[in-house]
């Protein structure tokens, strides 16, 4: 979707999007927008795409017949198992971090 939204840009836009805002959220998404160097409308379409993608993202959906249902349930029922890849990783400590031992 991101891909999409990023295609989409570089193509004409003929579709208009209107809405209204109170003067301080426009000075705010012009604010931010100015930061990243991009006028309003750009920052609030990559807003809106980004935040389009992840609502739908979540938005996941699949089907199961019984019997797929039923090892999908016993696999997330399976005890972890130990992954020492993994436990060396959450003991590096984050450079953010600083009382994490």
């Amino acid at each position: 979707m991101y891909l999409l939204c990023m295609h989409l840009e570089l193509t004409m836009r003929a579709a208009a999007i209107n809405l209204r805002a109170l003067p301080e959220q426009r000075d705010l998404i012009d604010q931010a927008a100015n930061l990243l160097g991009k006028n309003r409308s750009d920052f609030m379409l990559e807003a809106a795409c980004e935040r389009a993608q992840a609502v739908l993202l979540d938005q996941v959906f699949f089907s199961l017949d019984s019997n797929k249902f039923q090892q999908f349930a016993a696999l997330l029922d399976t005890p972890l198992q130990a992954n020492q890849g993994l436990e060396r990783l959450m003991a590096v400590k984050s450079p953010w971090d600083k009382n994490k031992t």
